[in-house]
């Protein structure tokens, strides 16, 4: 008898565990054409991207290896000074999207007659390409017959030719940038303001919060993965914006306009471009700036959470 409940005991044991192994191993067998994917196509890329940077190469001959003579001549660039400027301004002026977004989430999350149609409209932007926004507001800003050129002349003034400016073309591009951008953010907090916890908002009412102090102490809390996700999006896109300046400018005039990622195109991948390394080292630059950026933000992010627990 004690055999018999011995057998049966480790037998019941054994399924256990097999059942147990079965659960751990089934969500990675789902993950793995992801990661798999992932390593193949994004990590493995950085690295060999970072170490095609010490060398020189123009892509078709044989590498040279060159250490890192390509960082070095870097700090001598005036050209990649300028991308680097207005990368940071792309950065501290796409940063707007963010509160902007969260304006029209809240204006639009109202039940009014027709505000399906208004936050049609306003989503519209988000769904067009980037290369059509950006044709769009070539247009747009054109000194002879654009939107910009009839304001002008309606005030008897000569219309400015924004995308020829060098002091002006960074702006012009940020601000066309900014539309489908401002677009993704309200789309966040829209989804955040529908799984708002009503008994949160009902208890701030009964102390007597409305208004910004609703806003400020009730309603942002709850959005803050919302905001998380947006800023993260936001600077990402600001890093590696190139799409707009591509269609709009191509880095001009005379390079005033051109950032980070469209420097390292243009120096290693354009028709004029040859310079796989040194491409490489902008590139490698440019990643660990979005990678310092990211993590500060990830470790917030996780800090905050350790503290509300």
């Amino acid at each position: 008898m004690a055999q018999i409940f011995a057998k049966s005991y480790f037998y019941k044991k054994k399924l256990f565990f097999t059942d147990v192994k079965k659960i751990n191993l089934a969500p990675w067998l789902f993950l793995l054409p992801g990661i798999t994917f992932f390593l193949i196509y994004v990590i493995v890329p950085i690295f060999q991207s970072i170490w095609v940077s010490f060398y020189e190469w123009d892509g078709l001959s044989d590498a040279t290896w060159v250490g890192l003579a390509n960082y070095i001549e870097l700090l001598d660039d005036d050209d990649f000074y300028i991308s680097l400027k207005n990368n940071i301004i792309w950065l501290v002026l796409y940063l707007l999207a963010v509160p902007i977004g969260l304006f029209l989430a809240l204006f639009l999350n109202q039940t009014v007659f027709g505000i399906r149609i208004y936050k049609s409209l306003f989503f519209f932007p988000f769904v067009i390409s980037q290369v059509v926004v950006g044709l769009i507001f070539s247009w747009f800003y054109n000194p002879n017959f654009g939107v910009i050129a009839h304001i002008w002349e309606f005030f008897n003034a000569k219309p400015p030719s924004i995308l020829a400016d060098e002091d002006l073309v960074t702006y012009g591009i940020i601000f066309a940038g900014l539309w489908p951008q401002i677009a993704y953010c309200m789309i966040l907090y829209l989804t955040g303001l529908s799984n708002l916890s009503q008994e949160q908002v009902e208890a701030g009412r009964l102390d007597g919060a409305k208004g910004l102090k609703m806003l400020w102490f009730v309603i942002l809390p709850q959005l803050r993965p919302a905001t998380f996700i947006s800023i993260v999006v936001t600077v990402i896109g600001a890093l590696r914006s190139f799409d707009m300046v591509a269609i709009m400018t191509e880095g001009g005039p005379y390079g005033s306009s051109n950032v980070l990622a469209y420097y390292m195109y243009e120096t290693a991948l354009s028709e004029y471009g040859y310079r796989m390394g040194y491409g490489s080292a902008i590139a490698t630059v440019l990643f660990f700036i979005m990678l310092i950026y990211i993590s500060y933000f990830l470790l917030t992010m996780y800090k905050n959470e350790l503290e509300e627990r």
